[in-house]
């Protein structure tokens, strides 16, 4: 049978054994079809077809700039082809068997430099001693600031940092006990400058259990809340109100560490990721500085 005929006959049992709709029908065809006409070009059919001929088709797809995604759903179909011609006996293997499917990179997080994090804070904290402000917009313009310096010291998630309670400062705030994922909790130290922004803060606090009080139902700041009190400070510092957002501060928490030095083990710690290869979003952060350790130290590096 010519590729053309096995691949009439898949759809067939597609349509009447697994009642594929039509679209999904006609999307198997032509991806089918496109594979089909890969292996007719060197000569071959499905049933020649070995697991380097499959390989050398992704391949074909990638330097095409097909998206993973879009090369992942043709090696499904084709590899839904193989397996129906293995199990009607057409042909004795599916060469798909072994064959990853492609993976999407994961895109980079948004991160802001050092300086623009500087910037930012300088911003928040000079509204805070501006003159003729109202004592209910100074308080806004404080806890601002407070909420800034923790998310920057502690790369907290933005519901993390919002309901936290008064409680969760400790030893003279020189640390915080986090509430996370799971009802799980860690410790992480404070900055200096992060210290001393709470310890200030809590002076000018009203009793009561939330770190952060608001009027609403919560009892706490809402994170709709402090994204849109931040991107209007971003704004105000000159940094465009898109490249900002509570988690890209603790994307710039995490990057700057490991950009710093610290070990990736110690910062899935203080992020509360409970598995290392969520944290590895940030290797190309070790990446870059392990390159620049090598050309600056190694003896042979400025060498043509």
């Amino acid at each position: 049978m010519t590729g053309g005929h096995l691949v009439e006959a898949f759809l067939e049992m597609m349509s009447a054994e697994r009642g594929a709709a039509l679209n999904t029908i006609a999307a198997y065809r032509r991806d089918l079809e496109d594979y089909c006409g890969f292996l007719a070009r060197a000569g071959l059919g499905p049933l020649d077809a070995g697991r380097e001929q499959v390989t050398r088709y992704l391949a074909a797809l990638a330097a095409e700039g097909l998206a993973a995604s879009s090369s992942a759903r043709r090696l499904s179909a084709v590899r839904q082809f193989h397996r129906f011609l293995a199990a009607d006996g057409v042909r004795g293997d599916d060469p798909t068997r072994i064959v990853a499917s492609p993976r999407s990179r994961r895109p980079l997080p948004r991160v802001l430099a050092v300086d623009e994090i500087e910037r930012l804070l300088g911003q928040a904290e000079a509204e805070v001693e501006a003159e003729g402000l109202t004592d209910a917009r100074r308080a806004m313009a404080r806890r601002l600031y407070v909420l800034l310096e923790l998310l920057y010291a502690t790369g907290m998630r933005v519901s993390e940092l919002v309901e936290l309670k008064r409680v969760a400062v400790l030893r003279e705030a020189a640390f915080l006990t986090i509430r996370g994922k799971g009802a799980k909790e860690r410790i992480v130290p404070l900055t200096d400058r992060a210290r001393d922004a709470v310890r200030s803060y809590l002076q000018s606090l009203e009793p009561g259990p939330w770190l952060f009080p608001a009027g609403g139902e919560a009892g706490h700041l809402s994170r709709q809340v402090f994204a849109r009190e931040l991107k209007g400070l971003a704004a105000r510092a000159g940094i465009g109100a898109a490249r900002i957002s509570p988690h890209v501060l603790r994307h710039a928490f995490a990057s700057h560490l490991l950009a710093g030095g610290a070990d990736l083990r110690v910062v899935q710690t203080l992020l509360g990721h409970s598995d290392i290869s969520t944290t590895q979003i940030y290797t190309h952060v070790l990446d870059e500085r392990l390159q620049a350790l090598v050309e600056a130290h190694h003896p042979l590096a400025e060498q043509g």
